[in-house]
């Protein structure tokens, strides 16, 4: 088996790098195996508190599904095929560590819906963003249907989606698509500096703010204030919380333990 996916990791922020590029990095069913493993391995190793995820060489992040693979599907094995990536997309989003995507090129199909996945989108200026899969007669299966109306509304989503148009990273940073962009040079340090920084924050109320947020998406307004509230008296009781309130009372820096 090839490494088609590549961890590093530094100052608690793990990065993983797909590792197609001959290939533009796309997600065919190895690359995807080892990435739910990796993901399962950071999600428990506690040194790590942030993730980052990006692609391996100048063109692309991931330029989506293999298409040699997609060809071979019917409509039985397609559903699996489409609840595999799925499956590996949702472990991203709800990891409990922040995830970045370091978007270095190409996130088209599978990659833009990857990016999706992750809580955090840097784009370098060269990226290009589109679901073009209606332009192979056939539709977003990893949840882009469903997460991209959620990050720049339903009729956006849909000009998209129905038109299989590219964005620039600019356009995809306008429409809230991305947080940021950064010159293509200047991508992954940028990240890096940013992934650090959150690395120092207290790992329990990272998990917390993470599942506060996504209650928002999967409750009502209610039930996610509620959701919030318990959220808030759980962290209440945590050493982290009184370490992180003390330090602030006595003008020092804290020092955060995940306890």
């Amino acid at each position: 088996m090839s490494n088609t996916v590549i961890l590093t990791q530094s100052d608690g922020v793990a990065v993983l790098t797909l590792n197609r590029p001959d290939k533009l990095n796309a997600l065919n069913a190895e690359l995807l195996e080892q990435l739910e493993s990796m993901l399962y391995s950071v999600q428990t190793d506690r040194s790590i508190r942030v993730v980052v995820i990006t692609g391996s060489g100048p063109k692309a992040f991931a330029a989506g599904a293999d298409i040699a693979e997609l060809n071979a599907q019917d409509a039985y094995s397609g559903r699996l095929f489409a609840e595999r990536g799925q499956r590996v997309f949702n472990l991203i989003e709800r990891l409990g560590k922040p995830v970045i995507a370091a978007v270095n090129g190409f996130a088209l199909g599978g990659g833009c819906e990857l990016a999706m996945a992750c809580h955090i989108r840097f784009a370098s200026d060269n990226a290009r963003f589109g679901q073009p899969e209606i332009n192979l007669g056939i539709i977003p299966g990893y949840g882009g249907t469903q997460r991209l109306p959620r990050l720049v509304g339903s009729a956006k989503a849909l000009e998209l989606i129905l038109s299989g148009d590219l964005v620039l990273a600019t356009d995809a940073l306008t429409m809230g698509l991305v947080n940021r962009v950064y010159p293509a040079a200047e991508l992954l340090t940028a990240t890096m500096t940013f992934a650090t920084s959150l690395a120092t924050k207290a790992p329990l109320a990272l998990t917390a703010c993470l599942e506060a947020v996504q209650l928002a998406d999967d409750t009502s307004m209610l039930e996610g204030l509620h959701g919030e509230a318990n959220l808030f008296g759980r962290i209440c009781g945590t050493h982290d919380f009184k370490e992180g309130t003390q330090a602030f009372v006595e003008k020092r820096q804290a020092t955060f333990t995940g306890s």
